[in-house]
């Protein structure tokens, strides 16, 4: 499927803060009446765009009100030309439904979520070409209603905040990496980045996406439950010898599951905590989550890499202490679901 898409009708499914910052700028960055901008809510969120459209604030403090066509019954939009999903891990399955419906045999759904996707190893070659893991689509129901071959990967390096319901403020970086999944560049993914530059993004097309999102998740899969666990901003973390000592035993197991998968990565940890120490002090997506009390993106980025590990026979004790700790904080304040079978 490489035929260049037309892409005039767009709906977001997840408009939360990344979601509605896709939304916010494409309804309106983009020269009036190039898109008719779709997006799939419920209850408070419903409520918000339908009374006052989605609000975005940007860096002047300027607020933007753009008109949004929502629905809590995604049939009723119709089928689109591009989807955007982005919601967090464990909501997938949830949704998937939502944008099959939304789907017809040319839509494009650019999946902007974080941790390793469902799709992942559908044409990516080596020792775990074509694997299902079941730790983030059980049962491969989002595999079944969402085909591959309609998937564009997106790793975004942006950050925003959703205070109240429909509205987006602090947006911070404008960064996109987009690709195909069987890799390579194609004439929809160079239409999709064109649309999305129009409407303000700094977009670069990856020949391989997967490495992108290998090489994200390399530093984020450790900050994050750490700070989940800890409830330390990341300078806190990194500033720990032990702590950060031990985030580095992480990486490594992963970077050694990388190179078998054929994406190695030639930095070192430290190389990485150098990175992350420049963003100063800052609490992460999942520390956000767990004083929210909201469910714990867990598997995507943990759980996932250590199925991996398993499949291709390369230990991970580190990565497993890891899963086992913030699996069990966030069951014991109800944001992980609980063992099927309870001993």
């Amino acid at each position: 499927m490489n035929t260049t898409p037309s892409i005039s009708k767009v709906a977001v499914v997840g408009v939360g803060a990344i979601g509605g910052l896709f939304a916010g700028w494409l309804g309106s960055r983009l020269p009036a009446g190039h898109i008719r901008l779709s997006a799939v809510a419920r209850g408070e969120t419903l409520r918000a765009l339908r009374e006052h459209g989605l609000v975005w604030v940007d860096t002047e403090g300027a607020e933007h009100s753009v008109a949004v066509n929502a629905s809590d019954d995604p049939a009723s939009l119709g089928v689109q030309d591009l989807v955007i999903v982005s919601v967090k891990g464990p909501a997938m399955p949830q949704v998937a439904p939502a944008v099959r419906a939304l789907m017809g045999p040319h839509t494009v759904v650019l999946v902007a979520m974080n941790g390793v996707p469902w799709w992942f190893f559908d044409g990516l070659p080596g020792d775990a070409a074509g694997l299902r893991l079941n730790a983030v689509d059980p049962g491969g129901a989002t595999a079944a209603a969402i085909p591959t071959s309609q998937v564009i990967g997106c790793v975004v390096h942006a950050s925003a905040a959703a205070p109240t319901h429909g509205r987006i403020e602090r947006i911070k970086n404008n960064q996109l990496i987009i690709g195909e999944p069987a890799g390579g560049v194609t004439p929809r993914v160079q239409a999709l980045g064109e649309l999305l530059t129009q409407a303000g993004f700094g977009v670069t097309v990856s020949e391989r996406i997967q490495r992108d999102i290998w090489f994200k998740l390399w530093g984020n899969m450790t900050m994050n439950p750490v700070s989940a666990i800890t409830g330390a901003p990341c300078d806190r973390i990194l500033d720990d010898e032990l702590v950060r000592g031990f985030c580095s035993a992480v990486m490594l197991e992963a970077q050694a599951i990388g190179a078998r998968i054929g994406i190695p990565i030639d930095q070192q940890p430290e190389d990485r905590h150098a990175v992350t120490r420049k963003l100063g002090s800052f609490k992460t997506s999942m520390l956000q989550d767990v004083e929210a009390g909201r469910p714990i993106e867990l598997d995507a980025l943990v759980g996932a890499v250590c199925e991996i590990g398993q499949h291709l026979g390369e230990p991970t004790p580190s990565m497993d202490a890891l899963m086992g700790l913030t699996r069990l904080m966030g069951q014991v304040r109800g944001l992980y679901p609980e063992p099927k079978d309870t001993p």
